[in-house]
């Protein structure tokens, strides 16, 4: 217990700073997700604290984040929509859908699935997240500019006649289900026809408005109607949030920009009584559980969602473990991927269980924490207490922000998650494959097959078809590389025999590294360990290259953050017998000669040898 309170001065500073910057995402993600700002606030509370308390990373702040959200997103809008748009209808399906993905992240835990994350590939990821960038900025166009399809009078009517179709194809299937002949007795169909009333037309024709206006096509495709409908007040109030989310960093960056442009524009709008648009309703008070989807369990009724829910658990699992790579490099401490998956997994089943939205690792937020000085697991118990004090404290008056601010905020959320960093590598990577007379780049062709089915169709499936096809990739290129040389051999490190006549005096100023086989996404975590090998009596580290014919995009980057930590120690790195295909795709990003210069890089170890004696002997 003592040990557990440590570090409670930075821990409490570093949690409540977190929770205070994680209020403005939750709210706006809860919103985005279709479940309201309430939905996405208890998710931040429950993952926030259980995840802390039952995970793996200490440092880690957990909560509703872009991926998550715009899965979810997909997930409550198809279940809501088979349920004739009614929300509390299908709300004990969608809760126990996330309820069952926790769960499933508490299995992957324990049966030690963590370790495995690191086989996905380096374009699926970048793909991945550029396509939930596009996503989140475009979904948020609509209501940024003040444009709601379903309160779009002229717009609704269109769905009408489809409205009234829908509704007969359900009378009819209740009476077969029922098991009344139409055919035979048509006044029980006419009976039931005229029971109806205009309101459930229009109630129909709205949700076939909102579901066929939903979605990045959906978006698109209403985009005309919508520009010529702007409400100028909710787009000026959109533009104001993103504008001082932007400027404000450049001021400071101690105190959030999204947390400022939540208060100054959400009470500049409110003081002056603009008439704006508000987000739903906070309910005040502790959040209560749903028991229903307890109660009202069954195995048919949620079959057709399981897929669903493994998928939304291994995008939460590769979610936060990424941030838990990012909170080691920053600590200088190793995570343990199988204990954060179940706290993943506990904290998003409760917070299912209160009507939350599913998250995970976070990295802002972790980062945040880091830098406000949190260090043990009681900051992330911190924060998660903190955004429960704002919802018992400021729910009524959270309930007063506009709906567009909350669009602008999403808005530079789904321009920051975009990956630059491969977009950027985009022209410099090599074309290393053709398809018809073309010759494109394999690590392009899959980002682009990600980016654009999860961009247009579905996340989910998008994701498989990149996995697939990058693995086919990677087994030919293996193929190919072990027919023409298959001397790799196991990491183990052992002299090579022209290393024999090494100085001895020189072996704790000089440490050498040998790569055997290619440098890929499922051996960059063994390659990052480089750093933590060295002795810290050690000036010079000679990396043997003669061996690695191949390096992917993963393996390029895990190259480049090794050499970066190394320079920031002053440490001299050598390179022996770099072969053609490495050499050319360290070139095309600059690592040679920016981190490796040319006079660094020899032919032979001979060579290497004759540069350390007259360069690093000379020292001692």
């Amino acid at each position: 217990m003592k040990k557990f309170f440590a570090n409670f001065k930075g821990d409490a500073f570093g949690g409540i700073t977190a929770g205070i910057v994680a209020l403005p995402l939750a709210l706006a993600f809860g919103v985005s997700s279709g479940l309201g700002p309430s939905a996405g606030l208890y998710g931040a509370i429950f993952i926030s604290f259980f995840a802390a308390f039952f995970g793996g990373t200490p440092t880690q702040i957990s909560g509703p984040t872009a991926p998550m959200t715009a899965v979810s997103m997909v997930v409550i809008a198809s279940i809501i929509a088979t349920h004739d748009g009614d929300v509390n209808k299908a709300l004990p399906y969608i809760l126990t859908v996330f309820l069952l993905a926790g769960l499933v992240q508490v299995g992957l835990g324990v049966l030690g699935f963590g370790k495995y994350i690191k086989y996905i590939p380096y374009p699926v990821v970048s793909g991945f997240m550029t396509a939930i960038g596009v996503i989140i900025l475009v979904t948020q166009i609509l209501p940024s500019i003040g444009y709601y399809p379903k309160e779009d009078t002229e717009y609704v009517n269109k769905f009408k006649p489809q409205a009234e179709e829908l509704i007969l194809e359900n009378i009819l299937r209740e009476e077969a289900g029922e098991g009344i002949l139409v055919l035979e007795d048509f006044k029980e169909t006419i009976k039931r026809a005229g029971e109806l009333q205009p309101e459930d037309i229009a109630k129909e024709s709205k949700t076939l408005a909102k579901t066929e206006a939903s979605g990045v096509l959906g978006t698109l495709k209403v985009l005309p109607r919508a520009i010529q409908n702007i409400n100028w007040l909710e787009l000026a109030l959109a533009l104001a949030t993103i504008f001082i989310v932007y400027g404000f960093k450049r001021i400071t960056t101690k105190i959030p920009s999204a947390l400022v442009a939540l208060v100054v524009v959400s009470g500049v709008a409110y003081g002056l009584d603009l008439g704006y648009r508000p987000i739903e309703e906070i309910p005040s008070g502790l959040p209560i559980p749903n028991f229903e989807i307890i109660t009202g369990f069954s195995f048919a009724s949620i079959s057709p969602y399981i897929f669903t829910a493994i998928t939304l658990a291994l995008l939460g699992a590769i979610d936060s473990l990424l941030t838990s790579v990012v909170a080691d490099n920053m600590t200088k401490t190793k995570h343990n991927p199988n204990k954060e998956l179940i706290g993943q997994g506990i904290g998003n089943s409760i917070a299912s269980i209160f009507g939350g939205i599913p998250g995970a690792g976070a990295t802002i937020r972790t980062v945040v924490n880091i830098n406000a000085g949190g260090r043990t697991r009681l900051s992330g118990m911190i924060a998660g207490v903190m955004l429960l004090f704002i919802l018992l404290a400021l729910g009524p008056v959270a309930s007063k922000i506009p709906a567009a601010v909350l669009a602008g905020i999403l808005i530079t959320v789904g321009i920051g998650v975009m990956d630059y960093k491969g977009l950027k590598a985009i022209p410099a990577l090599p074309k290393d494959m053709k398809i018809g007379p073309l010759k494109v780049s394999s690590e392009v062709l899959i980002m682009l097959v990600v980016l654009v089915l999860s961009s247009v169709w579905d996340l989910i499936y998008a994701v498989g078809i990149g996995l697939v096809i990058a693995s086919l990739l990677f087994m030919k290129k293996i193929g190919d590389l072990t027919a023409q040389r298959s001397d790799v051999k196991p990491l183990k490190e052992e002299a090579w025999s022209d290393e024999s006549n090494f100085p001895v005096a020189l072996k704790e100023e000089v440490f050498i590294k040998h790569i055997k086989g290619p440098l890929f996404f499922g051996s960059t975590s063994d390659f990052q360990q480089l750093a933590k090998q060295i002795p810290s009596t050690a000036k010079t580290v000679v990396i043997r290259l003669g061996r690695m014919q191949y390096m992917d995009q993963s393996g390029l980057y895990a190259m480049e953050d090794v050499l970066v930590d190394l320079k920031k120690q002053n440490i001299n790195v050598l390179f022996v017998n770099l072969l053609k295909q490495p050499r050319y795709m360290m070139e095309r990003i600059g690592i040679i000669p920016e981190l490796i210069p040319t006079q660094h890089i020899f032919k032979d170890f001979n060579s290497c040898l004759h540069w350390i004696k007259t360069n690093v002997e000379d020292k001692f």
